[in-house]
C-alpha cells in the first residue's frame, strides 16, 4: 500500500536529513504545479525538522508559512498540522499557557474534520502542558483517557508516548521510581515501533531523565529502568480507566 505521508514516516523514523532533502524538493515542485496541500505538507516537514534541530524561530516560521498557505485555499484540513507545530513551538519555548490555547484551538479543529486520531495526540500534549503549569489533576484526567483509547485498539504508535505522559507524572506525584521505571517502559516501546519521539516528546523525555538521575542515581536509574522496559501495556498502567487511573499514583513496592 502507498504511504499517503512519506515525509511524515520518515521523519518518525529518524530519517531527518531525507526529510529535509525530499521537503525542499516537494515544495518546489508543488509551487510549480499549483499544489497547495503538498506545498503545506512540505512546509510542515522543514518546520517539524527544525524543531528536531531546536531551532524554535525557523520552526516558527515554516508553520506560519505553511498556515499562511493553507489560508488561502480556504480548506480548514490544511490548517491542522502547522497549528500543530505551532502549538509545539511554544510548549518548547516554554510558554505553556499559550500552548495550551493552541493544542485547545487544535484539538477543536480536528474535532470538526473528524480527526479523533489527532483529538486523541493533542489531548496528549495538552495534557503535558497543563501539568508544566501544575493543573496536576486536569492532566491527570487527559492522561487517563488517552489509556483508555490506547486500550481500545487502533493507537499502537501511540504507546511509548503513555509511557512518557506516566513518568511525568509520576514526578509530579513525588514518584521518581515509577518514573524511572515508565521511562524504561517508553524507550522500550519506541524501540519496538522502530521509532524515536517527536521534538516536543523528545526534550521532555531527556528532562525527565535528568530529573529522575538526580532523584536517584544513575545506578539506581538504570535498574529501574530495566523493570519498565519489561512491562507490558496492562503492567504499566492496568487494563480498564478505573485501574489507569490508579496506576497513574505510587507504585505499591515503589
Amino acid at each position: 500500500m502507498t504511504d499517503a505521508h512519506p515525509l511524515r514516516t520518515a521523519f518518525r523514523h529518524g530519517e531527518t536529513t531525507a526529510v529535509r532533502e525530499a521537503a525542499s524538493q516537494q515544495i518546489d515542485d508543488a509551487r510549480r504545479t499549483g499544489d497547495t496541500a503538498g506545498e503545506v505538507e512540505g512546509l510542515y516537514a522543514l518546520a517539524r525538522v527544525a524543531l528536531r534541530d531546536q531551532d524554535l524561530q525557523v520552526a516558527r516560521d515554516r508553520a506560519n508559512e505553511a498556515l499562511a498557505v493553507a489560508r488561502r485555499t480556504g480548506e480548514r484540513r490544511l490548517e491542522e498540522r502547522p497549528l500543530h507545530v505551532l502549538a509545539a513551538v511554544a510548549r518548547l519555548s516554554g510558554d505553556h499557557e499559550n500552548a495550551t490555547v493552541l493544542y485547545e484551538a487544535s484539538i477543536d479543529l480536528n474535532r470538526a474534520l473528524g480527526n479523533e486520531v489527532n483529538v486523541h495526540t493533542e489531548s496528549h500534549n495538552l495534557a503535558l502542558s497543563e501539568l508544566q503549569l501544575g493543573r496536576v489533576d486536569r492532566a491527570r484526567e487527559l492522561m487517563a483517557a488517552s489509556v483508555d483509547r490506547v486500550h481500545q485498539g487502533g493507537l499502537d504508535d501511540f504507546v511509548p508516548y503513555l509511557g512518557l505522559a506516566g513518568a511525568a507524572l509520576a514526578l509530579a506525584d513525588d514518584d521518581p521510581r515509577r518514573a524511572a521505571r515508565l521511562i524504561g517502559f517508553t524507550d522500550q516501546a519506541f524501540v519496538g515501533l522502530g521509532q524515536v519521539p517527536d521534538p516536543d516528546d523528545a526534550s521532555e523525555l531527556e528532562e525527565l531523565r535528568g530529573r529522575v538521575v538526580a532523584e536517584l542515581g544513575a545506578t539506581t536509574v538504570q535498574t529501574e529502568r530495566a523493570t519498565g522496559a519489561s512491562w507490558s501495556l496492562t503492567e504499566a498502567f492496568g487494563s480498564s480507566r478505573a485501574r489507569a487511573s490508579g496506576s497513574m499514583r505510587k507504585d505499591d513496592d515503589a
